[in-house]
């Protein structure tokens, strides 16, 4: 699926335009804006706001996205094979673990939150043991390359576009947690100061969490801005 670019009279309008054109809600895009356009004066002048709205599902795999999907060609899962495709998927990391000599429990169970890929992942693979601290990561980093290198093994065994979600010792939820306190905590001082704030570099689904944390927001927006790795989140009044 393609990005949409879409203009209206305010940037929340323009927004609404191009997930109509999609198909998509708010939860499963990601929002660039290139002008928050001006207001007409006495009937003149002005531009309408501008956005560039963006797939999460079809973002092009980085070392942070649940994995890359199956070939074109393969078939949408049923309800059978992406079970299948889940005991699969946790076979994989059993076999990867035992290649790293780690010691842990793996199970799988549904997603529930953002942090959990909800939308996107069909399961969360559960890794719990002690001394896990190198499957993490600084940030989390190993960790996103092991949960990529679950998915493309998934892709390449399964035959499907089943994509889970890979969790080592409650990380994630924990990172969840934490961003979601952010947001919440940043967007109470935009609303008092009326200044924008631009959060730090985040993967896409960090800033897929710090969006839907704030999507119901009376008086902050979300949006993305930057490019590639230095990607973040900018947090602005409602205009």
């Amino acid at each position: 699926m393609q990005s949409v670019e879409a203009s209206a009279r305010t940037v929340e309008e323009a927004i609404a335009k191009a997930l109509r054109q999609l198909g998509l809600d708010r939860s499963q895009v990601d929002v660039e804006i290139l002008s928050h356009g001006r207001p007409r004066i006495l009937g003149f002048g002005g531009e309408p706001a501008r956005v560039i709205v963006r797939p999460l599902v079809t973002t092009a795999p980085t070392a942070d996205v649940a994995g890359p999907p199956a070939a074109a060609a393969a078939p949408a899962p049923t309800t059978d094979r992406q079970e299948e495709a889940v005991r699969t998927a946790v076979a994989i990391v059993r076999d990867l673990l035992r290649l790293l000599d780690i010691q842990a429990t793996v199970t799988s169970r549904p997603p529930v939150t953002p942090g959990d890929g909800v939308g996107l992942t069909a399961a969360v693979i559960d890794v719990e043991g002690e001394d896990l601290g190198l499957l993490i990561g600084r940030r989390g980093e190993t960790l996103a390359a092991f949960q990529y290198l679950v998915n493309l093994l998934l892709a390449r065994r399964s035959g499907t576009r089943v994509v889970v979600g890979v969790d080592v010792g409650g990380y994630r939820r924990r990172r969840e947690e934490w961003l979601r306190n952010l947001a919440l905590r940043m967007a109470e001082r935009v609303r008092s100061t009326g200044q924008s704030i631009t959060l730090e570099p985040m993967p896409p689904s960090e800033r897929r969490i710090v969006h839907l944390a704030l999507a119901n927001h009376p008086d902050v927006l979300t949006v993305s801005i930057g490019e590639g790795e230095s990607r973040k989140v900018a947090i602005t009044p409602r205009r």
